[in-house]
């Protein structure tokens, strides 16, 4: 069965996203991974070819890049409907751990709390890899596109902040256009994108719109609730890559406004990095540390506001740009620019695989042995990933 042919139901989206949101934990490019595994191999919503192009889109697009390819698959296989159901279950575990902060960070405290947490960081390495394998027989088929995951990699260990990351991969697209030969997409064979073409130029301006008059509708009306949603808005608008990048412009709009302090905010990202799902959760907890008398709403309410206001953007972005991306990556020289694009991000999961993903947990022979375990039981036993992830936390829990 192709993959265009499986249409899930609204609450298969819901649940499967819901799973991950529970158990993707690692970060961005651990995402990739478990949605790959997920939806690529398992499920087979999605096509290797499409599941790569996806990708390579999303770390274009303003915001968190994997919610995004999330939402996209949730988008291609249920339309609006499938996309909200998509991030409704991924993003609900992390919103309600963010919100109600508190348990969360004394539990990651304790002697056992580490040891978990640990387990969960062993199993992303484990993730990542198997999915770093995956994408590596598709995307860098040959010497050449090797040889661009290679430099890709390379260039992001040695200066690997955010703007860096996306001029890499804007300069692969620019050399894959120039030299690299792909073969055109047949959309009998691919997975086709969804979405009207007039609904798209109509969502893109409605994102510019808010973008640039919701800072003057606020000032105007001096109301901290619209406040802090054009603030998380603009954040959501304007960072590339998200996970770790979103931190500084978070940063920025809550901290030098008094909204909050900073050992607050070092708190509520230190949490951050021991959930699953994605780290733009951490608006929730932001939320409900703001100072009442700047008059927002707070509480579970204004947590799932700031929430929503911070994954807005991707939404509208996602919608405008969708309904011509089958159209686009279908020309030859896009496809190989795509082709360049997708090997770079090979790179650029092998460079995070080692650093921090590697690096931060992986730390003597025991972890080592973990992982190989981890990664065996996904790869040849075939085990869905938050099974393995349960028995990576069950691991570290005991001290295994």
């Amino acid at each position: 069965m192709q993959a265009a042919d499986v249409q899930p139901s609204l609450a298969q989206i819901f649940w499967a996203f819901l799973v991950l949101g529970a158990t993707a934990f690692g970060g961005p490019v651990a995402h990739f991974g478990y949605f790959r595994t997920e939806f690529v191999e398992r499920r087979k919503w999605i096509d290797e070819r499409g599941f790569a192009d996806l990708v390579s889109l999303c770390q274009f697009l303003p915001g968190p890049a994997s919610s995004q390819t999330g939402i996209a698959i949730g988008m291609i296989k249920g339309r609006w409907a499938g996309g909200i159901a998509a991030w409704l279950g991924f993003t609900t575990p992390a919103a309600i751990i963010m919100i109600g902060l508190g348990f969360g960070l004394s539990f990651a405290e304790t002697s056992a709390g580490q040891g978990l947490v640990h387990g969960l960081k062993l199993a992303a390495v484990a993730v990542v890899a198997h999915a770093l394998w995956g994408m590596a027989r598709t995307a860098c088929g040959d010497a050449v596109r090797a040889s661009f995951a290679a430099v890709a990699c390379i260039l992001i260990l040695f200066a690997g902040d955010a703007w860096f990351q996306l001029a890499v991969i804007a300069l692969a697209a620019f050399a894959g256009s120039l030299i690299l030969k792909d073969t055109p997409l047949d959309p009998a064979n691919g997975t086709p994108t969804r979405g009207n073409r007039t609904a798209g130029f109509a969502l893109l301006a409605v994102f510019l719109l808010m973008l640039f008059a919701l800072p003057v509708v606020a000032e105007s009306a001096r109301s901290g609730n619209l406040d802090a949603f054009t603030s998380f808005f603009r954040v959501g608008s304007l960072v590339f890559g998200g996970g770790h990048v979103v931190l500084p412009l978070l940063e920025a709009e809550v901290v030098p406004t008094g909204w909050a302090s900073t050992d607050a905010f070092l708190a509520g990202y230190g949490a951050a990095q021991a959930i699953p799902g994605p780290m733009f959760a951490l608006t929730g907890y932001l939320c409900n540390v703001i100072d009442p008398g700047y008059g927002y709403l707070g509480g579970w309410t204004g947590g799932a506001l700031a929430i929503v206001a911070v994954f807005l953007p991707s939404f509208l972005l996602l919608g405008a740009t969708l309904p011509f991306w089958d159209a686009l990556r279908s020309r030859d020289r896009i496809r190989a620019a795509l082709s360049g694009v997708n090997a770079a991000v090979v790179g650029l999961m092998l460079a995070v695989l080692f650093t921090p993903v590697w690096t931060s947990s992986v730390h003597d022979t025991s972890d080592f042995a973990t992982v190989v375990v981890a990664i065996v039981l996904l790869s040849f036993w075939r085990l869905p990933p938050w099974l393995v992830v349960m028995l990576a936390a069950v691991a570290g829990f005991l001290g295994v």
